[in-house]
């Protein structure tokens, strides 16, 4: 199976990568039609890195999400961000998360310092607008 590899210049290179990355899925390796896969998923990777990024989640979610995953609520959050009321404050984004705070999610909770410092997202209320 000969296959010639290019870079993924646009959405017509990244379709067909993507076909070729198919047909050899599940491909040994060592073998040249895994190397060829190897390369193909390298190359794919990048150009959806570059041209569809993902932000990283939101600080506030990404704690809820963990709570969630393990199984408890936001009284979990009591004595690591601090009180009950510091806590409702935080997770109402009333109260920014302080360093303090990031350390001890982190710890206890696993959750990446790099996401926790991110700036959190405001709440938009829904059903206001904006006066003209």
């Amino acid at each position: 199976m000969s296959m010639e590899i290019k870079p993924i210049r646009n959405n017509v290179d990244h379709e067909r990568a993507l076909r070729q990355i198919q047909r050899l899925w599940g491909a040994k390796e060592g073998t040249a039609e895994g190397d060829k896969l190897d390369v193909l998923v390298t190359l794919v990777d990048a150009y959806e890195s570059k041209h569809f990024p993902i932000d990283p989640p939101d600080p506030i979610e990404a704690i809820r999400f963990r709570l969630e995953q393990q199984g408890l609520d936001q009284a979990a959050l009591i004595g690591v961000i601090g009180g009950r009321s510091r806590v409702y404050e935080v997770m109402n984004r009333k109260r920014p998360l302080s360093l303090e705070m990031i350390r001890r999610l982190n710890e206890r909770f696993g959750i990446p310092a790099e996401v926790l410092i991110r700036p959190i997202r405001p709440i938009r209320a829904r059903g206001h607008r904006r006066a003209a």
